[in-house]
């Protein structure tokens, strides 16, 4: 006699799948795409650099600090539920996006646009990881990851062709659409189960996510106001506390949001600095180069995509070839080599922004873009390779914050040194005030010449875009000498193992 209900029997496991890898491909294409949208965003509303600045950053914050908070309700309510919740809550968030009638109305959707987002990533991946084993468990999860790195890829370039087309409503709605389809779906094909029953770590999700907010704050007050500003010391005193607290917390929680005693393992410790380094060689240029090129240079928004589409396009293709290529050569040697493939691709372009056209920038572009995809498609494996099983759950749930919350926090951390590198720029033989030069500096980090211009009636626009220019090429050098030394410091930790870490295909 069959155990199975009628309902079991009509849902199909490759629609369940379909279902979770179209919320995987919503979720990059809000971030990437919703980049290019804010030089238009600039033009329409009214606000200060950093209003402009949490258009992305309110999205990345909160996804990436409810990741594990997500998982955990997962196992508990039904992650199956937990899903719908999520992604009907994503296409609600993005409708509340486009009718947004200011910048403030309009950061807050984005940022409950996160919170679904984690909700419907978390518990989608558990559901698939319950309901798929071995060998197929592991082609689900490369499917899924493909679709996260198409996301990534091709968001700039559909987003300047909404743009152009429709408008910036278009751009988010492509998200918001995308996660309906995955809503209906799911409610028909996709499993439900739960975890065994655990106590959730409330205080350590609260501490944990505070103190992300925290940090975030004063990275983008940082390029408005100054290091020794009130807001900048206040925020960076809240961050320390609260990073106290979280610890005490998770040393006494049982089970703990985060088992922190991972991280004194070297080689879990050198996997986590992988994510790190892919965000500072490469996407964090997904949303600073967009806005320099429509913001600060003018150009198309269908060119910029164009232009982009060089950055992105090896993630389309290597990452797939990555995986065999580590069965040979080892997964942490072609992350290391990746990474200064990506060093030398920002060096490269550093060279070119102030002496070649932006359609000359494609073979640095590619570069940076083959560099990134080596490691892209080897981290999530090597998260739980390198650690014992019975932890592999854990192991993967920290190395996803730490990739979407790096994300965020690496974002506004560029955005706040290019600011500040603009106004260096800008205050030679400028004679003016420091505070207004630093708001100067902050519009033209967030793509906002119109605004940095009637800022600065005295300076012509063509001398910002100079001091612009000359502020990316140092900031690029910048990420190239942190991108090689993350490399170098992978090596250290995770390439003495006694023979080279390949990842676990799970047959």
């Amino acid at each position: 006699m069959s155990l199975l209900s009628p309902d079991d029997l009509r849902r199909d496991p490759r629609w369940g799948v379909l279902a979770v890898c179209l919320a995987a491909l919503a979720l990059p294409l809000s971030f990437s795409a919703g980049a290019v949208a804010v030089p238009a965003l600039a033009g329409r509303f009214q606000g200060a650099p950093s209003a402009l600045a949490w258009v992305t950053n309110a999205f990345m914050l909160s996804f990436g600090s409810l990741l594990l908070a997500a998982g955990g309700l997962a196992d508990r309510l039904g992650r199956r539920r937990l899903f719908l919740c999520g992604s009907a809550g994503f296409a609600l968030a993005t409708l509340a996006v486009c009718l947004a009638a200011d910048l403030r109305a309009l950061d807050l959707a984005r940022g409950v646009q996160g919170v679904a987002a984690a909700a419907a990533l978390a518990s989608g991946s558990a559901a698939l990881a319950q309901r798929f084993h071995g060998h197929a468990r592991t082609r689900v999860f490369a499917l899924m990851g493909t679709m996260f790195g198409v996301g990534l890829a091709l968001g700039p370039l559909l987003a300047g062709l909404l743009l152009q087309t429709l408008g910036w409503r278009a751009v988010f709605a492509s998200g918001g659409v995308l996660a309906l389809a995955g809503w209906v779906l799911a409610l028909r094909h996709l499993d439900e189960s739960r975890g065994p029953p655990t106590r959730l770590d409330v205080a350590g999700m609260l501490c944990f996510s505070l103190m992300l907010a925290a940090l975030t704050v004063m990275l983008l007050v940082l390029a408005e106001h100054g290091v020794g500003s009130p807001q900048v010391i206040g925020a960076a005193l809240a961050t320390l506390l609260l990073l106290v607290l979280f610890v005490r917390v998770e040393a006494r929680a049982r089970p703990p949001l985060l088992d922190l005693s991972l991280f004194a393992q070297r080689r879990f410790l050198g996997v986590q600095l992988l994510p790190v380094a892919t965000c500072l060689g490469y996407v964090v240029l997904l949303v600073v180069l967009p806005l320099h090129l429509l913001g600060v240079q003018g150009q198309s928004p269908t060119r910029v995509g164009l232009q982009m589409l060089a950055l992105s396009a090896p993630m389309l293709v290597l990452p797939m070839l990555a995986a065999g290529w580590s069965r040979q050569v080892g997964a942490a040697r072609l992350c290391v080599l990746g990474l200064l493939v990506c060093a030398a691709g920002l060096y490269a372009l550093s060279r070119q922004v102030l002496h070649a056209p932006p359609g000359q920038w494609w073979p640095a572009l590619l570069l940076i873009g083959a560099g990134t995809a080596l490691p892209w498609g080897l981290m999530d494996g090597l998260s739980v390779s390198v650690v014992p099983v019975q932890r592999a759950g854990m192991a993967a749930g920290i190395f996803g914050t730490v990739r979407v919350a790096g994300e965020g926090i690496a974002l506004a951390a560029v955005t706040a040194l290019l600011a500040m590198l603009v106004a260096q720029r800008l205050a030679v033989d400028s004679g003016l005030p420091a505070a207004m030069l630093a708001r100067a500096g902050a519009y033209l980090a967030t793509g906002s010449l119109a605004q940095a211009t009637a800022l600065l009636p005295g300076l012509p626009p063509q001398a910002l875009q100079q001091a612009s220019s000359e502020a990316l090429v140092a900031l690029l050098r910048g990420l190239a000498v942190l991108t090689a030394g993350s490399a170098l410091l992978v090596h250290a930790l995770l390439g003495r193992s006694p023979a080279p870490a390949a990842i676990r295909t799970g047959s």
